[in-house]
């Protein structure tokens, strides 16, 4: 797998990033391509956290239910605009969430502390000290500060920050295009009539799927038979659009599987891999062509060796283009011995569950690659290297999530 990586990371090494700017309500899951700094404080002023009353934190030294403090009501502050005054010794404002905190103000009391006698005076049943209840200017952002780095996976918690930075577009980087081709005789859409020997499409679902979620774009799915004039003709049409062309199927030594032929000659004559040394997902090819800039990968055609090998090396290519952080690994006690595969490394799928305890334990689902259901069960996968004798139950391992 390894080895696989860095083929594929060297033969697009030359590549530009490519940027594009988009408006900040359209840039979810996409990358930020810069650094974007605040050009203003966030909160641009003090403001209350709560419904109460602005007060001097001193005035309200020592009040309780026993003995309240009491105050004069000088007015109240009307949210979106700025106190008409300030307070002195002895006084209070009304002023609800998020409402600009008065000149001479310090704390606020949450209005359930307070007692209203008359429009001009409450009674404080408890202290409040200095900086109570209030967010001051520039606790959240302060001008000039880094607020999102490059590299950033724009959440909508980012998209929020965005919005409070002012920002209405922004630089990310362009999502590659992907084109997804499933291959073979027997393959029938989900609302297809099911006959003897057939069985219904799930790969150009599932990869759609994993691409998107990866951060990629989807600009085609095809569904063919197994002819190799039809397979290199598409395959060819879509390189001519697309950043990566991924075939499922056709990838074995089957009488039919051409897949590896014709990306062979597609990808300037030359193939980067034919074949990894892992478990699922043997069958797999890698090629590039550098005249049309486009990555070919093909597929093992069970789903889950499919998505788990598109993940470990689209999923991480892009990780490391795009210039995203790092994703980290979840630890976790394994619940049973699991052996390695002579010659391979093997990706096992697991489930995250806690024991009794509150341990994080790794439950193996173990079936084969050509169940879908596996991949449903599982929130994420170890792996175990090529030359490793296998796992024992207690070690703790690296969970990667799907």
């Amino acid at each position: 797998m390894a080895q696989a990586r860095e083929k594929l990371k060297k033969a697009i090494q030359g590549l530009e990033v490519k940027v594009q700017e988009l408006p900040v309500e359209d840039a979810l899951g996409k990358v930020m391509a810069e650094d974007v700094h605040a050009e203003e404080d966030v909160p641009g002023f003090d403001r209350s956290t709560v419904d109460g009353y602005a007060v001097r934190s001193a005035d309200t030294s020592g009040a309780s239910e026993n003995l309240p403090t009491i105050l004069q009501v000088t007015g109240e502050v009307e949210m979106g605009c700025a106190p008409t005054h300030g307070i002195g010794p002895g006084e209070c404002m009304y002023i609800p969430t998020g409402g600009m905190l008065p000149p001479g103000a310090d704390a606020v009391v949450m209005v359930e502390y307070c007692e209203l006698f008359s429009d001009m005076e409450i009674a404080v049943y408890a202290s409040v000290p200095s900086g109570g209840n209030i967010v001051y200017r520039g606790d959240d952002l302060h001008s000039g500060r880094v607020a999102l780095a490059k590299g950033t996976v724009l959440r909508p918690q980012e998209i929020g920050l965005l919005a409070a930075l002012g920002k209405q577009r922004v630089q990310v980087v362009k999502p590659w295009e992907i084109t997804i081709i499933s291959t073979g005789d027997e393959l029938i859409p989900p609302g297809g009539e099911m006959n003897p020997g057939k069985v219904r499409d799930i790969n150009t679902y599932a990869l759609q799927a994993v691409a998107k979620k990866t951060g990629l774009e989807v600009c085609g799915c095809h569904v063919l038979k197994d002819e190799r004039d039809l397979l290199k003709e598409t395959i060819w049409e879509a390189m001519r659009e697309s950043d990566i062309v991924a075939v499922s199927g056709g990838s074995s030594k089957g009488r039919k599987d051409e897949t590896a032929s014709v990306i062979g000659e597609l990808a300037d004559g030359e193939l980067l891999t034919q074949g990894l040394a892992l478990k699922p997902g043997k069958p797999t090819i890698l090629g590039y062509d550098a005249s049309t800039e486009t990555i070919l990968l093909g597929l093992p055609g069970h789903p889950s060796a499919a998505m788990i090998v598109f993940q470990l090396l689209i999923g991480w290519l892009w990780e490391d283009r795009s210039g995203q952080k790092k994703s980290w690994p979840i630890p976790a006690e394994l619940t049973v011995n699991i052996p390695a595969a002579p010659g391979r490394a093997v990706c096992q799928t697991v489930q995250l569950v806690r024991d009794e305890d509150g341990r994080r334990k790794a439950v193996p689902v173990f079936g084969r690659s050509g169940l879908i259901s596996i991949l449903t069960k599982a929130d994420g996968y170890i792996m175990i290297p090529e030359n490793q004798e296998g796992l024992k139950k207690g070690e703790t391992v690296d969970v990667f999530l799907i």
